[in-house]
């Protein structure tokens, strides 16, 4: 049986106060590692632990940490990306309402790993629950010395700041983020140069996610080698898995990275009562679906990307034989139009003419070749825009054409949704 390990306060009464989370061993890897550990022993650790980003991307944490320059001249900066704007995802939001201590902690123990004395926590502002409890608990840390100067009698001083985002999905890209805390428009940078050496304000700043910030701590209490024999060795550790869509029990899981997607669905119940799964989307709304026949794979970033999709933010979203994948479809391009910055050509009318399309042809006017003019678009925004969003878009209507274009067929031959 799997111990929660990032969930183990969120059904604790009180479980957002500080008291709660120092019965339950709280800041003592803060205060281990400022006793016993340099900055660089905490990073070599994390690297040890081969924890990946769970924002999205996977990339190696203690990697993206030795980036910083040692010797910049300028101040560090670290960021927590807590804008979650995925649709199906929402992991982020529990920890940061019913544990926010956590990630408290692992902001003060990663931003002593990088030399950062000041980090930025850009949540969303519809956030308004965990808004306020990440703000008492500042407050909390700040009375009992876990923020502040000095830091339970150290040389280190390190404060957090909240910055309340607007609501837009490119403010979850990590330079648009940064573009919307120096309070410009949000739209993504190009790079180079990456922000561990030009970020926030020109300097060198780290961006991480709240998830994988939440880990540290854990990391440096129980060790590395404790966190690796967790799931498979390229992709270890515990991971949040948000299950929403045609299941009977959706919510948020913590289960071990890896596990078959399968075991997953099961764990929520299966589909509703006399219904089959049709497909699932497991990493929000950005990662291709993938077909009932191939819900074997296991949940980690090398097995979903070797089955063509992505584990993304792990927003799991289950999809039964009722459902018409010519109208997901089209639900999941509409978004990504609407939330396109604009920056890019591809992006912007790439987008606009595919909604123009899925439109036509979920509505019954489909007409002959419009699927290979979406097979075009596709290739037309993939791969030539500034940030990923495109590239989510373009990947996740390529699966839809590909395992489910008889649908497609269906709606331009027949002139109508059979679904209905």
């Amino acid at each position: 049986m799997f111990e929660p390990v990032l969930l183990k306060n969120i059904d604790v009464p009180g479980g957002h106060l500080l008291s709660t989370y120092e019965t339950g061993g709280g800041y003592q890897a803060l205060a281990k590692v400022l006793r016993d550990c340099t900055p660089d022993e905490v990073v070599e650790l994390v690297k040890r632990s081969n924890l990946r980003g769970r924002g999205g991307a996977g990339f190696p944490t203690g990697m993206k940490w030795s980036f910083v320059p040692k010797q910049s001249g300028k101040p560090k900066y670290l960021c927590c990306n807590a804008d979650e704007g995925e649709p199906g995802t929402f992991k982020d939001r529990i920890l940061m309402e019913r544990d926010p201590h956590q990630l408290i902690e692992g902001l003060a123990v990663s931003a002593y790993a990088i030399g950062a004395e000041i980090a930025y926590l850009y949540i969303r502002g519809e956030y308004v629950a965990a808004i306020r409890h990440l703000e008492q608990a500042i407050a909390e840390a700040h009375a009992k010395g876990y923020l502040g100067s000095r830091i339970l009698g150290s040389d280190f001083n390190f404060t957090v700041h909240i910055h309340c985002g607007a609501g837009a999905y490119i403010c979850g890209e990590e330079t648009a983020m940064l573009e919307s805390l120096e309070g410009k428009r949000a739209q993504p940078r190009l790079k180079p140069p990456f922000p561990a050496v030009a970020g926030l304000y020109a300097s060198p700043t780290v961006i991480n996610n709240v998830e994988t910030l939440a880990c540290v701590p854990h990391i440096v209490m129980r060790g590395p080698d404790w966190f690796r024999d967790i799931g498979p060795e390229k992709s270890p550790g515990p991971k949040l898995y948000c299950v929403s869509g045609q299941v009977r029990k959706p919510g948020l899981y913590e289960l071990p990275m890896g596990i078959p997607l399968h075991e997953l669905v099961d764990h929520a119940g299966g589909p509703p009562p006399g219904r089959k799964i049709k497909a699932v989307i497991p990493g929000g709304v950005s990662a291709p679906v993938i077909p009932e026949h191939g819900l074997d794979v296991g949940m980690d970033f090398d097995s979903l990307a070797a089955a063509g999709s992505m584990l993304g933010s792990a927003g799991v979203i289950v999809i039964d034989d009722s459902t018409c994948m010519v109208k997901v479809a089209t639900r999941i391009i509409e978004f990504f139009h609407h939330e396109s910055c604009g920056k890019c050509t591809p992006c912007r009318e790439g987008l606009n003419w595919v909604v123009k399309v899925l439109r036509r042809i979920e509505a019954g006017d489909g007409a002959p070749g419009d699927l290979e003019q979406l097979d075009m678009l596709c290739k037309g925004i993939f791969g030539n825009t500034f940030c990923a969003l495109g590239d989510g878009a373009a990947m996740g209507l390529r699966a839809a054409l590909k395992h489910f274009r008889e649908e497609f067929v269906a709606h331009i031959e027949e002139r109508r949704c059979p679904f209905h």
